[in-house]
């Protein structure tokens, strides 16, 4: 299997899982084929095929052998072209692990309304737990990955209101989070669930210089090769703030063992480590309560991390 830049987007709230379809422009194979004719024509001649599993941030199409075409569905993530276009190429040979090339940023027109991404294909299998759960070699990939992250230097590049998490905190989704914990009363533990979100909301604050954060770091957004961890996608969510947020890749992947390597590799302090299951747990819940009932895989994801989280 061949896969690019694909989003499981279960783990992101940007935006409401379920916003209005009547905010978001039709996007088809024809359209995407006349956006990439008329503004990029020295690729007119490249076959066009749509995948069909590409989350729910991008329809996405793969164009010819190499290219990618990235059309955001909503309004919360037209800027994410022009970010990773500026940020991405300064990024990428800081990091352990490949991350996407961005080629192009294609402009609104024929009826679309908002900037689109041209990439460089990644080739890869989707990342699962039933692969790479277990691998203290891939916790430990892991930990690397976001250890070169956070020492990421950008090199005098402005840094734009888009990148900064700094506001971005569990309190923002106190309500939310108990709000599911009462609907799922009887699915999981509500007094097991309150336990962990009140500790993680009463964990110290991160108090130093804000770090770089990916903002979405979770299985949907790895691909392996060989077996073996090998890219990390998705960089809408890449900016400056609390690390805690992606620590719930060690709930959403990892296992109980593998995930002690990872902590060991990475060493957050307690109180880090406690607000990311923080963030494991809310943005498990959220996903549960919208598409639970209507998606088994997303259910049988999200049931797990949500455990995952009660564990620690």
């Amino acid at each position: 299997m061949v896969r690019t830049a694909r989003r499981t987007q279960w783990a992101e709230d940007r935006e409401p899982p379920l916003a209005s379809t009547s905010d978001r422009p039709a996007i088809d194979t024809p359209l995407v084929r006349r956006l990439v004719d008329s503004q990029f024509p020295q690729w007119a001649g490249l076959p066009l095929e749509r995948l069909a599993q590409a989350g729910s941030d991008h329809v996405i199409h793969r164009l010819g052998r190499e290219l990618s075409v990235r059309l955001p569905r909503y309004a919360g993530a037209i800027g994410q072209a022009r970010k990773e276009l500026t940020w991405l190429p300064r990024l990428a040979p800081h990091l352990p692990l490949a991350v996407p090339e961005p080629v192009a940023v294609g402009e609104p027109g024929l009826g679309y309304p908002w900037p689109w991404a041209v990439t460089r294909w990644l080739d890869g299998e989707p990342a699962t737990v039933e692969a790479l759960g277990d691998s203290e070699e891939t916790a430990v990939a892991l930990a690397g990955f976001l250890t070169a992250l956070r020492r990421f230097e950008p090199g005098g590049l402005p840094l734009t209101p888009d990148i900064d998490r700094t506001a971005d905190s569990l309190h923002g989704r106190d309500r939310a989070t108990r709000a599911a914990i009462a609907a799922l009363d009887g699915v999981f533990d509500a007094g097991a669930l309150t336990k962990v979100w009140d500790a993680a909301l009463e964990a110290p604050a991160w108090d130093r210089p804000p770090v770089w954060v990916h903002g979405d770091f979770h299985t949907g957004n790895l691909l392996t090769r060989d077996g073996r961890l090998s890219a990390v996608i998705d960089f809408g969510g890449f900016g400056l703030g609390d690390p805690a947020c992606d620590l719930m890749i060690a709930h959403t992947l990892l296992s109980a063992g593998s995930r002690a390597a990872f902590r060991e590799a990475l060493g957050p302090d307690d109180a880090t480590w406690t607000r990311g299951r923080g963030w494991a747990l809310a943005t498990g819940l959220n996903a549960y309560s919208f598409y639970g009932a209507t998606d088994p895989r997303i259910a049988a994801q999200t049931t797990r991390q949500i455990h995952a989280a009660l564990v620690g």
